[in-house]
């Protein structure tokens, strides 16, 4: 029978790459994190990370681009006012990208049917020719081509829950309606895209769904996103694999966020993904790190996602009972992408 538990990349490597002092994405945040997984013992299986090859990062980005962070190789410099390099980032980087490519790959593959990968750098703003919002190679969208090219997946859905909107992944797939890229992030916020009118282009109009929410929201307006919109698009689009930009700055303990998602809200995001990966794809579903900045809630936050991934059967857990604002909210997101999503039109009379 095969192992049914998850996969899990984690490595000490991925602490090379060196913040600045008082830079919020430093490596701390592993050392947190491999806490965490640690306590999880024999319930997950580690995945040794290997670095992405030139095919896998230039399937996403530009070779230019691809260059000119090689020459970075060794050094010390700041690329853009949020953006770093030391001197092992672009090493590390190669790492992060190519290690949640395999991750995928093998759950692709039959090998595990879930995966999380413990990644620095965060890669979800990266965009084809430049780094952007700590992100220097974007990790999600290199592994899904990955998939499409090397496992033959045609049809992913990229789920984001950071609080920041995946600029870099959204602009990666805009065009492309095999690819849903749905993301739940704060608005207006970091990096400024994410509006409720950016819906794709050309043959991807209706596959970018962004769900803009106000400072505030937690567990309630989130889960009813997750049970009233997300979930009927995730089942109407019939994904073969579902990634996860697993950020966990909308914790309500987060610095940099301005939202109120508990620990407990993010083991119930990963029920609810799960879940659906388990009716839609076989429950082929990798979840990559991006964000969170408080070391504490981050690990809790993680290890509480990562138990649900291990759970053999996973069972109960409800969100709470959301406000009027949260039903008006919900309302509006649902009506603006009624018309590419039919399932959500009958919900808006609702």
């Amino acid at each position: 029978m095969p192992d049914a538990r998850p996969l899990v990349v984690r490595d000490a490597r991925f602490r090379e790459h060196i913040a600045p002092r008082s830079h919020p994405e430093r490596p701390e945040r592993l050392v947190a994190v491999d806490h965490a997984l640690e306590a999880l013992g024999d319930t997950v299986r580690r995945l040794e990370p290997r670095e992405a090859t030139d095919e896998e990062l230039l399937a996403v980005h530009d070779r230019r681009y691809l260059e000119a962070i090689a020459g970075c190789a060794g050094k010390t410099r700041q690329l853009d006012p949020d953006t770093y390099c030391s001197p092992l980032s672009v090493q590390t980087a190669r790492l992060a990208a190519g290690s949640l490519c395999e991750a995928a790959l093998r759950v692709a593959r039959g090998d595990a049917k879930r995966a999380f990968a413990a990644l620095r750098p965060p890669g979800h703003h990266a965009e084809q020719t430049a780094p952007m919002g700590f992100c220097l190679f974007n990790n999600v969208a290199i592994a899904a081509r990955a998939l499409r090219s090397e496992a033959g997946v045609e049809r992913i859905a990229i789920v984001d829950w950071d609080v920041h909107h995946g600029n870099g992944t959204q602009h990666t797939f805009e065009t492309d309606r095999d690819v849903l890229f749905a993301s739940l992030h704060q608005f207006p916020f970091y990096p400024g895209t994410g509006a409720l009118d950016e819906q794709g282009h050309d043959h991807g109009l209706g596959a970018t769904v962004n769900l803009p929410l106000p400072a505030g929201c937690g567990d309630a307006e989130y889960g009813l996103l997750f049970d009233s919109v997300l979930e009927p698009i995730l089942l109407a689009f019939k994904p073969e694999f579902i990634l996860v930009s697993a950020g966990f700055d909308a914790h309500e303990r987060d610095p940099l966020g301005g939202m109120r998602v508990t620990t407990a809200g993010f083991g119930l995001f990963a029920k609810r993904l799960r879940a659906i990966a388990d009716e839609t794809c076989g429950g082929r579903i990798a979840l990559a790190l991006e964000g969170g900045y408080d070391l504490d809630a981050l690990a809790d936050s993680v290890g509480e996602v990562v138990r649900v991934l291990a759970d053999p059967s996973p069972r109960g857990g409800e969100f709470p009972e959301t406000s009027p604002r949260g039903m008006e909210i919900a309302r509006d997101l649902r009506a603006a992408h009624a018309r590419f999503w039919p399932s959500l039109a009958e919900r808006v009379q609702a």
